[in-house]
């Protein structure tokens, strides 16, 4: 057993290095089934949304088959744990939190499995990655294949995993967004909704992911941050993601592409900071396209000109907008010791009623 694990986890992670030729053609399939999920002509699914837009990053060089089984691997994991957990929790809804709890403890804990009577393998927990969190030097520091590959990832594919290994056991898990951040919010009968932080391994409160996480009060009324994302949502958000991608990899090259993602994006999920960013930032780029081919000096210098004030008036618009619905950046100094907060002060703001029910009638 442990040596069949090994030789596929080598494998994976020569699919997942191979990076090939770039192609931007790679990027125009992916959308159009992005296209086609989002419309409903195929069945909408997460776990394909973020493997096809890292696929695209990576020249079509991923496998899905692998991936697949490397989800379908830790899935029959958590539902071992899920099977055999004794939790001392007494709602209708059990076997769905046991669910809940044996995915969290695969993530964040080394469990052992046996193998036969007098052998068995210890699984690693994922880790935070502190190196480059937000992809900004390689932008595969945000990836799911990156994190399965590693063992390291960061708030955007820990939770994302998560949700995934969640759906494969049936359940559901909602993808939740705060200023620069990602993490999950669950139901259960007992505690109703609650927060599950993968960054830190606990389950922080509301109050405290408002107070401390730089989200204004008019961003948590509008609904931009700390509620719940449907599934054609978190898949606009990966539709995003590979827009981004696309710009990493080709630049300035299609302006047109990006803003083609990021209004698909919009259209199932119009408050979505990162896209609204994303196609203001990109009409920016439009428009100082525009001056430098008519020489302008100052942007008034083309408002003669209908295509050049349209961009502009676009973009105040939108940067408007953003500001209008809440959203405020983050420093990354801030969101460091953010991080560090959450990792070194997670007692003070835990959810204990959320700690009972994950509690194993094992630790009376």
């Amino acid at each position: 057993m442990m040596k069949i694990l090994y030789i596929f986890i080598l494998l994976f992670s020569f699919k997942l290095f191979g990076q090939g030729i770039p192609n931007p053609s790679v990027y125009k399939e992916s959308y159009k089934e992005f296209e086609e999920m989002l419309s409903g002509k195929v069945t909408p699914s997460f776990k394909r949304a973020v493997f096809i837009t890292e696929n695209a990053y990576m020249n079509n060089t991923l496998d899905y088959n692998a991936f697949n089984q490397t989800i379908s691997f830790y899935a029959d994991l958590c539902a071992k744990v899920a099977k055999q957990g004794k939790l001392a929790y007494n709602e209708s809804d059990i076997e769905k939190v046991k669910k809940y709890w044996a995915v969290f403890l695969l993530m964040t804990d080394s469990i052992p499995f046996a193998i036969d009577s007098s052998r068995y393998f210890v699984t690693k927990p994922f880790k935070y990655d502190f190196e480059d969190f937000w992809g900004e030097k390689d932008w595969r520091k945000m990836f799911v294949t990156k994190l399965l590959e590693t063992n390291t990832g960061n708030c955007h594919s820990l939770p994302f995993l998560y949700k995934i290994l969640c759906e494969e056991l049936g359940v559901k898990a909602w993808l939740s967004m705060a200023p620069n951040h990602t993490y999950i919010k669950l139901w259960t009968k007992k505690t109703g909704w609650f927060n599950t932080e993968l960054t830190s391994g606990y389950f922080p409160i509301d109050a405290w992911i408002m107070a401390s996480g730089y989200i204004h009060l008019t961003a948590v009324q509008n609904r931009v941050f700390m509620d719940t994302l449907s599934l054609k949502q978190s898949i606009a958000v990966s539709l995003t993601d590979l827009a981004k991608g696309f710009e990493r990899k080709f630049g300035d090259s299609d302006l047109d592409f990006v803003v083609k993602c990021a209004d698909l994006a919009l259209e199932h999920y119009p408050l979505y900071t990162n896209a609204l960013i994303l196609r203001a930032e990109t009409i920016k780029k439009q428009f100082e396209a525009k001056m430098k081919a008519y020489g302008a000096k100052y942007p008034a210098d083309i408002f003669n000109i209908p295509e050049a004030k349209k961009l502009f008036d676009d973009m105040e618009k939108l940067y408007f907008h953003i500001h209008e619905i809440g959203y405020r950046t983050m420093p990354k100094e801030m969101y460091i010791a953010w991080l560090a907060e959450l990792n070194q002060e997670r007692e003070k703001y835990t959810n204990t009623k959320v700690i009972s029910n994950f509690k194993s009638t094992d630790n009376k």
